[in-house]
C-alpha cells in the first residue's frame, strides 16, 4: 500500500539521507520526498513510500523515532499514485475550461494532491450564529462518510482543525457567501494522521481564490442554491418537529381517554 510519512528533523546535512536509509530498513520504498518546511534549523518532510501490505507499520515507526532528533508527525494511507510538479496548473486549467463544473472539478481533485481521503463544499448560513445549524453540503466527493463529522466550520478563514472523532481537516473558504472548501484525513485506529501543515492549507486556499475567480458568477448561482436546499431542509425539519409533538399529544390525549373509561 501506498503511505505518507511525515518526520520533522534536524535541517542539517546528512539528516535526510539517515532518515532515507532508515526507511529503506524497514521495508519502506521510497517514491516522492516533499519539504514542507525549513525553519530554525528544522526541517518537516513528507515521504511518499510503498509499504508492504502484509506488514505493520510499527517497525517503521519504531526506527524513526530511534533516531535522535527525528520526531515522527503521521504516518497514514494516501489515496492514488504520487502527485508530480504541474498538478495545480492541470487542475486549473481543467477549471477554466468548464467553469460550470467547477466546484465538483476542485472537490474530486484536490484529496489526490495532499493525501486526503476526502473533500466537499460545504455552505455555511448567514444565520449561523442564530439557529446554530450544521452546514449545507453543496458537492463532496465520493468518499465522504454519511453523515460525515464535521469540525466547528467557523470563523471562516483558512486553517487547519480536528472533528471530534479525531479526522483532520483544512478549512478554506472562498471568501463568498459563507462558502467554504473542506479536505479530510480520515482518522484511522492503528495509523497517526497528520494535521494538515500551513504549507498545505496555503496551497489549498491559492486554488480556491483561483477557481472562486474562474467560476465568476456561476459561484453566486451555486451559493442561491445551496441556501435554497439549506432553507428548504430547515422547512422540512421543522415540519418534522411540529408533526412529532401533534402526534405525542394526540398519543397522550387517547391515553386519558383510556384511563378515564
Amino acid at each position: 500500500m501506498l503511505l505518507r510519512v511525515r518526520v520533522a528533523l534536524p535541517d542539517r546535512p546528512g539528516s535526510l539521507g539517515q532518515v532515507a536509509r532508515t526507511l529503506g530498513v524497514s521495508g519502506a520504498d521510497i517514491v516522492q520526498v516533499v519539504v514542507l518546511e525549513r525553519l530554525g534549523g528544522r526541517a518537516v518532510d513528507d515521504f511518499t513510500v510503498v509499504w508492504p501490505g502484509g506488514s505493520g507499520v510499527e517497525r517503521l515507526r519504531a526506527g524513526l523515532a530511534a533516531m535522535p532528533g527525528v520526531r515522527v508527525d503521521g504516518i497514514w494511507r494516501a489515496i492514488g499514485s504520487p502527485v508530480s510538479s504541474g498538478v495545480d496548473a492541470e487542475l486549473l486549467t481543467q477549471i477554466a475550461g468548464k467553469p460550470d463544473d467547477g466546484l465538483s472539478i476542485l472537490v474530486d481533485t484536490v484529496p489526490a494532491l495532499v493525501a486526503a481521503d476526502w473533500a466537499a463544499v460545504l455552505l455555511v448560513p448567514a444565520d449561523w450564529a442564530v439557529r446554530r445549524m450544521d452546514p449545507a453540503i453543496v458537492y463532496a466527493s465520493w468518499r465522504m462518510p454519511q453523515p460525515p463529522e464535521l469540525p466547528e466550520i467557523t470563523p471562516l478563514r483558512p486553517r487547519a482543525s480536528t472533528a471530534a472523532d479525531g479526522t483532520r481537516f483544512a478549512l478554506v473558504p472562498f471568501g463568498k457567501g459563507g462558502l467554504v472548501l473542506a479536505v479530510a484525513r480520515q482518522a484511522d485506529n492503528q495509523l497517526p494522521v497528520a494535521t494538515f501543515h500551513g504549507t498545505e492549507v496555503d496551497r489549498l486556499a491559492q486554488l480556491v481564490r483561483a477557481t472562486s475567480v474562474m467560476m465568476g458568477t456561476r459561484l453566486d448561482e451555486e451559493i442561491a442554491n445551496g441556501e435554497l436546499a439549506h432553507n428548504q431542509s430547515c422547512i422540512t425539519a421543522g415540519n418534522s418537529d411540529v408533526t412529532s409533538r401533534a402526534q405525542a399529544e394526540l398519543h397522550d390525549t387517547l391515553a386519558g381517554k383510556s384511563d378515564s373509561r
